[in-house]
């Protein structure tokens, strides 16, 4: 059974603190968020880690180890107050160990001859030459569940190379929704940085895919920006979708619209005072008459 203690409002522990790079100063600082909640979690048992590893026939790499024995596990979460409503918005989690399994190839409810994840092989391309390879559903990839991403794909932990899998071989993959793989870090370290910079904002694991984040989250983004060094990735795209006003030019623009407007009609009023004793040679006594005061 996995040991849990009741959450905590904010990071009021030192451990704590380390553990979450001190981003829970910053979202208690921003406006508008409310009630962030860490779930703290024993340290695994080192026989734990042992027992993991002899079930599955792989070595688990260095830096996640050290992250379990420090916490079984990891899930902090936050919520944005929009007027009178409480909207949970941001979530970051790791699974513990007993729910770092593998992805099954096939269920067990299924029936005998249903398609699995390796069918698709020869429907998923291969990734480019600025990319590792990208990760296998049959044995030539041995691939964990990190984190379900509330259901917008799974951040995994893959082995390169099939069982007995070393620790030196395994890189962090995204599994979107639609089943195709997006390079995220070499080691588990890396990505648990990615994780906290992005201040576990929705759908922030599509920022490292070709098709980037929703319009939605785009939104949330451009309120509570990423502390991370991939916010160049955003930044070209925020122009498109935040809706930017500039009273200068506004301003401006109209005037130039209004100025041609009063002056059109002031102008021919003017021309027939001024001119309203030469054109009218018909009429010589209203023509004698007004030129008087004139040259006065």
């Amino acid at each position: 059974m996995e040991k849990t203690s009741p959450p905590l409002l904010g990071c009021n522990k030192p451990h704590l603190e380390k553990l979450t790079l001190g981003v829970t100063r910053i979202l208690e600082s921003s406006p508008g968020v409310t009630e962030v909640t860490i779930l703290e979690k024993v340290p695994a048992e080192r026989h734990m880690i042992s027992s993991w590893e002899q079930k599955n026939n792989c070595m688990m790499p260095e830096d996640l180890k050290n992250f379990y024995l420090m916490t079984n596990g990891f899930h902090m979460t936050w919520n944005v107050k929009l007027d009178d409503h409480t909207i949970p918005l941001g979530i970051m989690a790791i699974n513990s160990i007993s729910k770092l399994t593998q992805l099954n190839q096939s269920s067990m409810y299924s029936l005998p001859n249903a398609p699995t994840l390796a069918d698709l092989e020869d429907d998923i391309h291969e990734a480019g030459e600025d990319q590792p390879e990208k990760p296998h559903f049959d044995s030539r990839s041995v691939i964990f569940e990190l984190d379900s991403c509330s259901g917008n794909g799974k951040v995994c932990l893959v082995y390169k190379t099939g069982k007995p899998a070393l620790a030196q071989d395994t890189e962090i993959w995204f599994l979107d929704r639609a089943l195709y793989w997006h390079f995220l870090t070499d080691t588990f370290t890396a990505y648990y940085r990615l994780l906290i910079t992005h201040l576990g904002l929705p759908q922030w694991q599509y920022a490292f895919t070709s098709y980037g984040i929703s319009p939605q989250a785009k939104q949330w983004f451009s309120m509570y920006k990423p502390i991370t060094y991939n916010t160049n990735l955003l930044t070209e795209e925020t122009d498109s979708f935040v809706n930017k006003l500039d009273p200068s030019k506004v301003f401006k623009s109209k005037n130039k619209i209004l100025i041609p407007k009063k002056k059109g009609p002031v102008q021919p009023v003017g021309g027939q005072k001024g001119l309203s004793g030469p054109p009218a040679p018909s009429t010589s006594k209203s023509s004698s008459g007004s030129g008087n005061p004139v040259r006065k």
